[in-house]
């Protein structure tokens, strides 16, 4: 199937491999090594002529192997083009979430149907309520209705909706409770399971779920899933869906030839992963627990002695749906319009922005609906309506706190300026918008925390509201403080949001920044060293909301940066911005912020690529950042449609050239490639000049060196540049204490804060998951088991102390520990309370475990002063 042109550049990249000096086992892995090549050249010559499943059945090979072995192919920057990657990336998200929904499908319909049927259910009907007849149904509606074949939390839907047809198609005798009862309730009522000659189907089908839901409401209370979303996905995809691919008989059952044919079409069509294999658990599909995403393993059974069983982490299915319910319980109180508190704050402005605010809601709906629409498939237009109205509930919450925030902060109750603020609004409204689509969107990769993208992930919220990047950071930040009820998730998703923002986004032609760092320039009268750099060692502080960032440049040079912004409290005159002709332009709260987060994401990602490749030459990593500092700061015309890694890369390398350490790109870029949140394309598709990309290596040939070539020879000299100071890196004000930490001294006792996602089941939440996955659990308040197990914590924990007095006795007293560290005399150090002599060694270490798990949870947003040794765990 492979044509002649695809064997011969396959060929040549198959003998450059091989002649890479130990890059690859391609003696050992010939035919897997040859069928990788095959699948390069055909998808960069656009001639592929086979399915992914075929090259994978022809080389013997898994998805997940093959994708690990790709990785290892490309040992050279050039081996795998952006192209590839970007169609494996496709492949692999696709791939996670259908092996997500079949292992779902599989253990649903183990709980709907019986395992052997009773003998009065005729052989015809048990063989075509078979899995292989749901599944492939359920492929082909999800290859017909949906473009985004990615969205796991839709495609589920679209599952629910599947089985509802099929349940109502079902003899009771062939379900188990509750649905068998619900079928024969909704048969004695005269369910119309039977059709009616001459009725259309579609109103049929749309009657029949009007007049018995039953069936729907009993698969969405058992997934906590949205029963209104999932009626709607009915109502609007899957009715369609049958209409168009005429694959019904009279009977109302698919006919198996017909949806095999049609998904066999589609199948072809798009050359990827033949989906009906799951049925067979074929071994191309299998899941990898290492090279892939994590799944749902069934427990192991514990020795006869372990009487605790260990927690899992959820399915992807049951995580994202737990996010959703929980982000819908906090919205369902939530108003769709201004609250009277909003109101007054209206009212209470010079020029009442009520109107504009509402206009502005109604039209960005519109084209929220149109766009969404237009990214998943015309017939989801409702379901993009119901998740906008959502964001929009979220949109006012935040902006009420914002208000609230502010008047506290300011003592003032007029805002005219900051509320007539169309990017103000516009940026609030699409963050609100944004966390409601991060929480739909999450992908099957996300569970075992990777930041895979779908195609509605963000930036695409930028684009639907014709948003710059830059204002949009400006929220960000006040939006999580406003919003306490956002999840860990959350947090994470919106501060690498921020981060995107400052590494790339934000510098792309046409962004705001390059206007800001113009006028800050002519504001300094110089033009070498613009005043949005200044001191980036100086402690970071996270006081400036939204209010100053939108607002500004509002204050005088002679003023703090920190103080409260004149324009939230002063005349209308005084907000509008404008600098009379004869003073300076004032300084930029917005500009100076943004440099100093910019500075911290950049330091925080060079130390980390520093350890892993010159931890033995400590003395170059503050003459890496000077470099570093410098470009960002002097050169920034280098960032403009770059990214930030690109130019820490590029300070690296000049470095170590000039100062004669042997590290060469390809090693820099194959440490960098298993950072977090990396992108290939970062160092291979670099903008060398307009409209022309290459690697990095040639940027750095090209541009890079040529434009600080006498910045980076002062370096080789006896006289080298000053060095610039190394950030304060502060603890991010976003992050929860998100990592179990350890009672020193060596025993296997952690403490944890409660953990989020939550199941929402019969009005009460009840956490799904907690860690460490230890063998005993303590969870402050509950009764974990017998006695013995006490004794053994017990035992444990007097352990612990032994060895601690043992260490202070041998030598010097031992190194605090940061924040948890248990005193040796019974002293919390991170609070100072001390305990009664007359407490057990238990009590005393409950009490304290209790005590940390508060500030652990208070601590959420308030910490600024603890160094993160990481910048994300």
């Amino acid at each position: 199937k492979v044509s002649e042109s695809v064997r011969e550049k396959a060929w040549k990249t198959y003998e450059s491999l091989s002649a890479v000096d130990g890059a690859l086992a391609c003696h050992k892995k010939k035919k897997e090594t040859w069928g990788v090549c095959i699948f390069i050249v055909a998808i960069d010559l656009d001639e592929v002529t086979f399915t992914f499943t075929e090259l994978l059945k022809s080389i013997s090979i898994s998805v997940c192997t093959f994708f690990q072995f790709l990785k290892e192919v490309d040992v050279n920057m050039d081996t795998v083009s952006t192209k590839v990657d970007s169609t494996v990336s496709r492949l692999k998200k696709k791939y996670d979430v259908l092996v997500a929904l079949y292992h779902k499908f599989e253990r649903t319909c183990g709980l709907i149907y019986v395992e052997q049927p009773s003998s009065e259910i005729s052989a015809e009907i048990s063989s075509v309520l078979v899995l292989k007849n749901y599944w492939i149904t359920f492929l082909l509606a999800k290859g017909k209705v949906l473009q985004v074949e990615d969205d796991l939390v839709i495609s589920f839907q679209l599952l629910l909706c599947v089985l509802d047809y099929f349940i109502k198609l079902s003899p009771p005798a062939m379900l188990k409770e509750p649905y068998k009862s619900a079928m024969t309730a909704a048969t004695v009522n005269g369910s119309a399971r039977t059709p009616r000659r001459g009725q259309n189907r579609s109103t049929r089908t749309a009657k029949q779920l009007d007049t018995d839901t039953k069936i729907i409401e009993i698969l969405c209370k058992e997934h906590d899933c949205n029963l209104d979303e999932v009626k709607n996905v009915y109502l609007t995809s899957f009715i369609p869906f049958l209409n168009s691919a005429g694959i019904v008989a009279s009977n109302g059952l698919p006919e198996v030839e017909v949806i095999l044919k049609q998904y066999d079409e589609l199948y072809l069509k798009n050359k990827d992963i033949d989906a009906r294999l799951f049925l067979n658990h074929d071994e191309t599909l299998q899941p990898d627990v290492v090279a892939c995403s994590q799944l749902e393993r069934t427990p192991l059974k514990n020795s006869p002695e372990e009487e605790i069983s260990l927690i899992l982490p959820q399915t992807p299915v049951r995580a994202a749906m737990n996010n959703i319910q929980q982000l819908i319980m906090i919205l369902n109180s939530a108003p769709d319009k201004p609250s009277d508190t909003l109101i007054t704050y209206f009212n209470n402005c010079t020029v009442n922005p009520h109107d504009s605010i509402l206009k502005r809601v109604e039209s960005l709906d519109h084209v929220f609906k149109k766009k969404f629409a237009e990214a998943v498939g015309q017939g989801w237009a409702e379901i993009g309506s119901q998740r906008y109205k959502l964001g929009v509930r979220l949109y006012y919450r935040v902006m009420e706190s914002m208000l609230k925030s502010e008047e506290e902060r300011l003592s003032v109750q007029n805002f005219s300026t900051l509320l007539n603020d169309n990017i103000f609004h516009t940026s609030l409204l699409a963050c609100a918008v944004e966390v409601v689509m991060a929480t739909y969107g999450r992908n099957a990769s996300q569970c075992d925390g990777t930041s895979a993208e779908t195609d509605l992930s963000f930036p695409w919220i930028l684009n639907v509201f014709d948003l710059k990047a830059f204002d949009f950071y400006k929220v960000i930040e006040s939006f999580i403080r406003a919003e306490p009820s956002l999840t860990r998730e959350m947090i994470k998703h919106l501060e690498r949001c921020e981060h995107r923002i400052m590494e790339s986004l934000a510098w792309q032609s046409g962004s705001p920044l390059f206007d800001l760092i113009k006028q800050s320039k002519e504001r300094e009268g110089q033009t070498d060293q613009p005043e949005t750099t200044s001191t980036p060692s100086t402690p970071f502080q996270h006081n400036h909301t939204a209010a100053d960032l939108y607002l500004s440049p509002v204050r005088s040079p002679k003023k703090k940066a920190s103080g409260p912004p004149p324009s939230a409290n002063s005349t209308p005159d005084a907000q509008s911005g404008a600098t009379p002709q004869t003073q300076k332009p004032q300084k930029s709260t917005s500009l100076s912020l943004f440099y100093k987060k910019v500075y911290l994401l950049a330091y925080r990602r060079l130390h980390i690529l520093f350890l892993q490749l010159l931890s033995e030459h400590p003395d170059l990593e503050p003459l890496i950042w000077t470099l570093f500092q410098h470009t960002l700061q002097n050169e920034y015309e280098l960032m403009r449609d770059r990214h930030l890694d690109q130019i820490m890369m590029c300070s690296m390398y000049g470095i170590c050239k000039v100062k004669n350490v042997d590290l060469r790109f390809k090693i820099i870029v194959s440490a960098y490639k298993e950072l977090c949140n990396t992108n290939q394309e970062t160092f291979k598709r670099v903008l060398i000049r307009e409209e022309q990309y290459d690697s990095i290596i040639v940027f750095y040939n090209l541009v890079f060196m040529q434009k600080l070539k006498t910045n980076i020879l002062q370096y080789a000299s006896n006289r080298p540049p000053t060095l610039s100071p190394i950030p304060h890196i502060p603890r991010s004000p976003y992050q929860f204490s998100n990592s179990p930490r350890r009672v020193p001294a060596g025993n296997n006792i952690y403490i944890s804060p409660l953990k989020s996602p939550y199941k929402f089941s019969d009005g009460f939440q009840s956490p799904t998951k907690m860690t460490p996955r230890s063998r005993i659990l303590v969870s402050i308040g509950e009764s974990f088991g017998t006695s013995e197990k006490f004794q053994k914590i017990n035992q444990m924990l007097c352990n612990s102390e032994g060895q601690l007095k043992r260490s202070a006795e041998v030598s010097a007293a031992p190194k605090p520990l940061k924040r948890l560290r248990f005193d040796i005399e019974g002293q919390d150090e991170a609070d100072g309370s001390k305990h009664l002599p007359q407490e057990s060694k238990f009590q005393q270490k409950l009490a304290e475990m209790t005590s940390t798990r508060t500030r652990m949870q208070k601590q959420k947003l308030n910490d600024g002063n603890d160094t993160l040794t990481s910048e994300e765990k």
